[in-house]
């Protein structure tokens, strides 16, 4: 990577670096979805698996419904929100030690 040397260098190069960001934040250039759109389908997925779930023990408590789907379902809602947590908490993680650093 190049140092630019001159103002007009500066300039040029900030130009070009801000057109690669807008590019990259309105996807045309990042392969597709944002970030958040991303984050919020993965939780709506965890949601979903946690109803499916729900449904599915409600369903066994009636005397219906397969035991090892039950048991499949359960445990993959079991381990999405164990995945969700620890990303949560090292997200948190993150924002603290971002917090600590001096400027």
């Amino acid at each position: 990577m190049m140092i630019p040397s001159s103002a007009s260098n500066v300039v040029d190069a900030y130009a070009r670096a801000q057109g690669l960001s807008d590019a990259g934040a309105s996807g045309v250039g990042s392969g597709g979805d944002d970030f958040g759109t991303m984050l919020e389908n993965a939780v709506d997925s965890v949601i979903d698996d946690a109803h499916q779930a729900d449904g599915m023990s409600a369903q066994g408590l009636h005397g219906g419904g397969d035991l090892t789907s039950i048991i499949t379902a359960v445990s993959k809602a079991q381990l999405a929100l164990q995945t969700t947590t620890t990303i949560r908490d090292r997200v948190v993680q993150a924002y603290q030690d971002i917090m600590k650093m001096t400027i």
